[in-house]
């Protein structure tokens, strides 16, 4: 019976964090997956498939471009909203804002506890390897990591554009 009730209660919230989403983003494709809270900003635009797996998102006015097939790890953030620290009138910063949009592609995947900063692009079919802090574009293809994320191996591009051509996507 206790099996069966964390179930129930595991689908309920997730249907719950999927309402939550939808109802804040700015669009959203078909097929949205949320397994645990996340949270989005109202110029978030999401894809088709999209999985979040806890995922934070504080644009402000920034525009967040999430594309088709995307997958996330835990507890992950996108952050294109920073205080302003080039202020003139106090410090550290002031009570204005820098806002920098973010542009992540089709076929990424991020693991666990990765952070993108704004002004990024993340391209195509990349790979963010858990914990990384992203503050510059990675190109498509590219599997990245670390403190800033740089690009350490790339995939296979002929494998990847004979599974998109199928269109196999998970």
């Amino acid at each position: 019976m206790k099996k069966i009730y964390k179930f129930i209660k595991k689908i309920v919230s997730q249907k719950i964090y999927r309402t939550l989403v939808i109802r804040k983003a700015k669009s959203v494709g078909a097929n949205l997956h949320v397994n645990y809270f996340s949270n989005v900003s109202k110029n978030t635009i999401l894809g088709n498939n999209v999985n979040f797996n806890g995922m934070s998102i504080n644009g402000g006015n920034a525009k967040i471009t999430i594309g088709n097939n995307f997958h996330s790890g835990h507890d992950c953030q996108i952050i294109a909203r920073f205080h302003n620290y080039k202020s003139e009138k106090l410090i550290p910063y002031d009570e204005t804002f820098i806002e920098k949009d973010i542009i992540i592609e089709d076929n990424v995947w991020l693991g666990n506890n990765v952070i993108i900063l704004g002004g990024v692009l993340i391209g195509e079919g990349a790979i963010i390897q858990a914990g990384s802090v992203v503050t510059k574009s990675i190109p498509k293809y590219a599997l990245a990591g670390g403190h800033p994320a740089a690009v350490f191996k790339y995939r296979d591009n002929e494998v990847y554009e004979k599974l998109k051509k199928e269109q196999k996507f998970y």
